[in-house]
């Protein structure tokens, strides 16, 4: 019997005109080798389901090639999956425990995105936020008196939503511990990823608030998933910190906390905190913001829309084109109801057809309607970006006052 191929891998076509095919890799980061396999040999990985025996992979390749000695390719074939990591077998375990088991052990969060979202040489860095953040004749606001809701996207296509909501930051909060609500891309539904470790950038070491982390972590045992190994690889803490500490300095102090899907809730209707884990976990969250001496600034990592061929649609779209501005309609309108500090009513727009808007933040956002209900928001700023030629993705700047 063949192994499975695994389901959380990332594919994508080949961007190497001379390699035509389907490019391969492991979104985990459990591995680190990326395959490109040719055009023709794509339709084999259907055989890769944990279903099918090698002999029909055999057949299948006979029916491609009309070669009858099909052996030595069906062995590539395999090995070049299986040493990969890329299939569900002993190997791939081992692999995922071995970089588990890694970062557990790690003192502090190391960055996972320096040198591709953004320089990883401390003075490049601070000379790209300056250009970001502190333009010629920019005033900040100091409007956001209670958090603010950025994009995860990369700065350099977001910058000037990033910009818009950071303007925001009142200057006293330096002093307060930052709770990051970042979007969980690769966590388990209906959990919350923490960490005691450090989030070190090229500016240096954001210090994380241990006490909160125990309090949630007792408070919500069974929502939480401790040291959770997304954090090693997640960029939508990573961008905030940095954020942060280009306007507060290095060791501002942070409660990175990554949102995993409300999936239930998406699938099977009712709200998520229908579910007692995520029920447990707003109620803590509420309880710490409710503590003595705990003036917490919120801030909020979330994407919105993925439209295009890129995410499953079967058309390609512009930014602004006649369907994108179908989609800036219902963005707004979820916006409206996030302005209005209306969770319930925000869920409700989320909800139908299981997000086919497919929001990159809708987790973290309930989760912050949910612990601040008094708090309303204004929308700074909204657009959509290309991230290829047939795929947009939208983002907003909101102050939370």
């Amino acid at each position: 019997m063949l192994p499975q191929l695994r389901f959380d891998l990332d594919f994508m076509p080949s961007p190497l005109e001379d390699r035509p095919g389907l490019l391969i890799r492991d979104t985990f980061r459990f591995s680190d080798t990326t395959l490109i396999l040719p055009p023709p040999l794509v339709p084999l990985l259907r055989f890769f389901d944990g279903k099918h025996e090698e002999r029909e992979l055999h057949h299948g390749l006979f029916e491609l090639t009309g070669e009858l000695d099909v052996g030595p390719l069906t062995q590539h074939l395999v090995e070049s999956l299986d040493h990969a990591g890329f299939l569900i077998n002993e190997r791939f375990l081992g692999l995922r425990e071995a970089k588990m088991e890694a970062f557990r052990q790690m003192p502090d969060r190391q960055p996972a995105h320096a040198g591709g979202g953004y320089p990883e040489e401390a003075g490049a860095l601070r000379g790209m936020m300056e250009r970001y953040l502190n333009p010629d004749g920019v005033v900040r606001g100091e409007t956001a008196r209670v958090g603010i809701a950025a994009p995860h996207a990369s700065p350099d296509a977001s910058w000037e939503s990033y910009r818009e909501a950071y303007l925001g930051l009142p200057a006293e909060a330096g002093e307060r511990t930052f709770v990051i609500l970042g979007t969980s891309h690769y966590g388990a539904p209906e959990r919350f990823g923490l960490t005691r470790k450090n989030y070190v950038t090229p500016f240096g070491a954001a210090r994380t608030d241990q006490e909160a982390v125990e309090f949630l972590a007792r408070r919500a045992p069974g929502a939480v998933e401790m040291e959770d190994y997304c954090h090693s690889i997640e960029h939508s803490i990573e961008f905030q910190t940095v954020f942060l500490q280009a306007v507060y300095g290095p060791e501002v102090k942070v409660l990175p906390v990554l949102c995993g899907p409300f999936g239930r809730s998406l699938y099977q209707g009712g709200m998520p905190e229908e579910d007692e884990g995520v029920a447990a976990f707003l109620e803590a969250l509420r309880e710490w913001r409710a503590g003595p001496g705990r003036e917490a600034y919120w801030v909020l990592g979330v994407d919105m829309a993925h439209v295009g061929r890129r995410y499953g649609d079967e058309e390609g779209v512009q930014a602004g084109d006649e369907q994108m501005e179908r989609v800036e309609e219902r963005d707004r309108a979820r916006v409206a109801a996030i302005e209005r500090g209306d969770a319930e009513g925000y869920w409700g727009l989320v909800q139908p057809d299981h997000d086919d808007l497919r929001w990159c933040g809708s987790a973290p956002i309930y989760t912050f309607l949910r612990t601040a209900p008094e708090v309303r928001a204004e929308l700074k700023r909204y657009q959509q970006w290309n991230i290829d030629g047939e795929s947009v993705v939208s983002f907003a700047a909101l102050h939370f006052g």
